[in-house]
């Protein structure tokens, strides 16, 4: 970690952002350079009371669209960052609905290292099936969020539940951290739901904004790490991170009031989830688990959307867009992933180049301005009955647009069915 200190100025409709960042030495991308504050971010107002300010990551294709190749390069320099030598069992955790393609991705490059280790996301959506009703682990609450109540489900396979209770090391990951509050609710919550072995955490984000606690102090990240270490007593507590600073956050005179949609529900909706497979939900060595079929399912709607007899016949079109909807991000960007593999193949083989570049809805309510630009809103495709969004996203731009559920094809709203250019793929 450099020890120079940058800052940096954000003006928004509701207030000021003002920044002190350090850059970390210890990643290299391109040139062997180290992330810069403009790699991995843009900033946008928030609709929410809680919270009026939002860092918008450039590399997780969550609001911001973004090449596959991109995302994987963060997520495994973010796994970089995770030493070797770790007590195990260990547990990668990622945070709904935000986090869970960078924990699958995280927990990925890290079983190079930890084969073992096991994966599982907090969600918001309650399981369908009857036999699920029980396999709830624990739930915990993060409080600046606007959809604070996040489930945990355990497994149901005994052996899968014995790894997952005995886990001496688990790896929390998520976009970003400030204060170090949703660590300790899932570290408290996990301990109370019987993951009594854990000997050390580490706290692994893109940006790490926690120093906001402790600006004067001379050695901030020590001192951020020592206030939470006391609040997880018996814990060696880490934290790793693409980049750290603090914020301050100063409100603009007699801001408008708002008024946040409701979005704080975690109910299964009326349309069931389709057999996608596990990729997080619920404990998982293998987070791959359905991408095969997915791939499979993609590939036959692609034929019939595109008049072929077969995909290999297919040429792909110019842009890409490939969509994940809500938590159901990883199997998609896997597909991305796999179309950005394919697009290149085809430059060599006829010189034609295709982009392919990922996003995801969401139930995250943002203000247009700043690093958001557009703003397409629509009912939910869960049944929930709530309005989602997909940002940045212009349809007229794209000459593919790949919407995929874990839901069936008529659950989503008629908006995205009257567009000529999405493929909407599901499970069914």
């Amino acid at each position: 970690m450099s020890n120079e200190k940058y800052t940096a100025t954000i003006t928004l409709p509701r207030g000021t952002l003002d920044l002190t960042y350090q850059i970390n030495t210890a990643t290299k991308r391109i040139e062997d350079e180290s992330y810069q504050l403009e790699d991995l971010l843009g900033f946008a107002q928030r609709i929410n009371p809680k919270r009026a300010f939002l860092f918008v990551s450039k590399v997780l294709g969550r609001h911001i669209p973004v090449a596959p190749s991109t995302m994987r390069s963060a997520f495994t320099d973010l796994a970089d960052l995770v030493p070797n030598d770790l007590p195990e069992p260990i547990l990668v955790i990622g945070m709904a609905e935000t986090a869970v393609g960078l924990s699958a991705g995280v927990h990925q490059a890290l079983q190079t290292r930890y084969p073992n280790a096991l994966l599982l996301n907090s969600t918001r959506h309650a399981q369908h099936n009857d036999s699920d009703t029980d396999a709830l682990l624990t739930t915990f609450s993060e409080d600046h969020s606007h959809a604070s109540q996040h489930l945990i489900y355990q497994s149901k396979d005994k052996v899968t539940q014995a790894q997952l209770l005995a886990s001496k090391t688990l790896i929390m990951v998520d976009d970003e951290a400030s204060t170090g509050n949703t660590c300790v609710n899932v570290v408290t919550a996990l301990r109370n739901a019987g993951l009594t072995q854990l000997e050390q955490v580490h706290l692994t984000t893109l940006v790490d904004w926690s120093l906001a606690q402790n600006q004067g102090e001379a050695d901030a990240d020590d001192a951020v790490s020592d206030q939470v270490a006391k609040r997880l007593p018996n814990i060696d507590f880490y934290r790793h991170h693409l980049l750290s600073g603090a914020w301050k956050w100063t409100d603009a005179p007699n801001p408008k009031p708002i008024t946040m949609p409701s979005v704080d529900t975690t109910e299964a909706g009326s349309h069931a989830l389709g057999n996608t497979g596990n990729w997080g939900r619920f404990p998982t060595l293998n987070s791959k688990d359905g991408f095969d079929n997915y791939l499979e399912n993609f590939q036959t709607a692609f034929t019939l959307f595109n008049k072929q007899t077969s995909f290999d016949k297919a040429e792909l079109p110019k842009k890409i867009l490939v969509l994940g909807s809500n938590e159901f991000v990883w199997l998609p960007f896997l597909l991305a992933e796999w179309l950005e593999n394919q697009a290149i193949a085809q430059s060599q083989d006829s010189g034609t180049i295709s982009t392919v570049n990922f996003s995801a809805l969401t139930r995250s309510p943002i203000a247009i301005g700043g690093a958001i630009t557009t703003m397409l809103s629509f009912s939910d495709n869960y049944g929930l009955g709530m309005t989602n969004f997909a940002y940045n996203v212009d349809p007229n731009e794209w000459d593919l647009i790949v919407l995929c559920l874990e839901t069936s094809a008529d659950s989503v709203d008629g908006m995205w069915k009257g567009l000529d250019n999405v493929l909407i793929v599901s499970p069914t």
